[in-house]
């Protein structure tokens, strides 16, 4: 059996159908594909897109005998439309930027709000201080403040109320923020 010989006279006959085309010269096309991109993976999808506009106009194509230049003109259009659309994220620059230093808190600064804090807690009234050590520094619930206390949930909550009234009025507080 022999094979037919595909001449540019020829090629109507031999491709009579889009997918006969790509079957027979997809991987010509592909390598061309390949020159205009870096990446394999690029490549594939420029002439995956090539090839759907060659889909779309298949019917209007008159000279199948220069479907391979049609393809290839469709190739490089799109690699350009691609470049051209491209976003830039990186500008040569002589210096790089630096991002201004935030300065760190003062950890001495934070300690002595924290020691002033506790102080404050300190004058409140036995209750209303285990209440807020309960809510606040082991972190319950009112629900679980009120359980362990044997009181009800709206007492935790009016209680509590109370406490940081007067922790905000305290004016040692109000020196050490």
């Amino acid at each position: 059996m022999t094979t037919p010989v595909c001449t540019s006279a020829s090629r109507a006959a031999v491709f009579p159908s889009f997918s006969s085309y790509v079957r027979a010269r997809g991987p010509v096309l592909l390598r061309t594909a390949r020159s205009l991109t870096a990446n394999p993976s690029d490549a594939e999808d420029l002439l995956q897109t090539a090839l759907t506009k060659t889909f779309v106009a298949w019917e209007r194509i008159e000279d199948h005998r220069a479907l391979d230049g049609y393809v290839r003109r469709a190739l490089l259009n799109t690699r350009t439309s691609q470049w051209r659309k491209r976003k830039v994220d990186e500008f040569a620059c002589e210096e790089i930027p630096e991002p201004e230093p935030v300065p760190a808190p003062d950890p001495a600064e934070a300690q002595v709000l924290r020691d002033a804090m506790w102080r404050a807690v300190l004058r409140l009234p036995a209750r209303q201080r285990a209440m807020v050590v309960l809510r606040y520094y082991e972190d319950l619930s009112e629900a679980q403040t009120a359980e362990l206390l044997g009181v009800s949930v709206g007492t935790v909550k009016s209680a509590v109320s109370r406490a940081l009234a007067k922790l905000r009025e305290d004016p040692e507080l109000a020196v050490a923020a």
